[in-house]
């Protein structure tokens, strides 16, 4: 597949390695793409780097790895990506009360207000559930970690299901775009557990079938 990758993080950067020699035609899509950060990681992943419309432009697939607060002024100038799957990535961070918590909920999520902004777009809520390190590398696991993904287009889903597998994970279908509402608090209990209760960030969720 032709991804692109906008937003070259934590997120973003991770899941360029993960995607290493798996066939793909991986592009950055950076605002600095001849910067010495972006050389460095193109040489170590064998990505491509463009400038985020371009990027997007070429693209079948399009991952969202972008700060929420930057977000919608970010993914409203890649410009029409009608027909294109769009993997949004992000979880709709910021501080509630003093802490870190989700933005929206409830009657909405980022998965949907995403859609929103890309109405012509095939957008599918996945990849925001574990933290970086997982996406780039999870074979030393003992069992495959799951997944989850939602998004209205079947085609769409079935796309991100072959990218999740490719990345290692075990993708697993929530329904539709909706369903946003239930993975976004899910990344939660990892944030939680992660960064707050002490496990680390080197751990997954995994779907045991007896």
């Amino acid at each position: 597949m032709r991804i692109a990758i906008i937003g070259a993080g934590s997120v973003g950067s991770a899941i360029a390695r993960g995607l290493k020699g798996k066939g793909h035609q991986v592009t950055l899509g950076v605002r600095e793409p001849g910067s010495d950060a972006v050389a460095a990681l193109t040489a170590e992943t064998g990505a491509a780097a463009a400038l985020p419309a371009a990027a997007a432009a070429q693209a079948e697939v399009v991952l969202l790895a972008l700060p929420w607060h930057v977000a919608e002024g970010a993914v409203k100038a890649l410009g029409d990506l009608a027909g294109k799957t769009v993997v949004d990535c992000m979880n709709p961070l910021g501080m509630e009360n003093g802490a870190l918590g989700l933005t929206v909920g409830h009657r909405t999520s980022g998965g949907e207000i995403v859609a929103g902004w890309l109405p012509r777009a095939h957008v599918v809520k996945s990849l925001n559930q574990v933290g970086a390190e997982m996406m780039a590398r999870n074979d030393h696991l003992p069992h495959r970690p799951v997944m989850f993904m939602a998004g209205n287009g079947e085609a769409a889903k079935a796309q991100v299901a072959e990218l999740l597998t490719d990345l290692g994970f075990a993708p697993h279908d929530a329904g539709d775009i909706t369903r946003s509402r239930l993975l976004e608090p899910f990344a939660m209990v990892w944030i939680n557990q992660a960064l707050f209760r002490g496990k680390g960030r080197a751990w997954a969720f995994a779907a045991v079938a007896g």
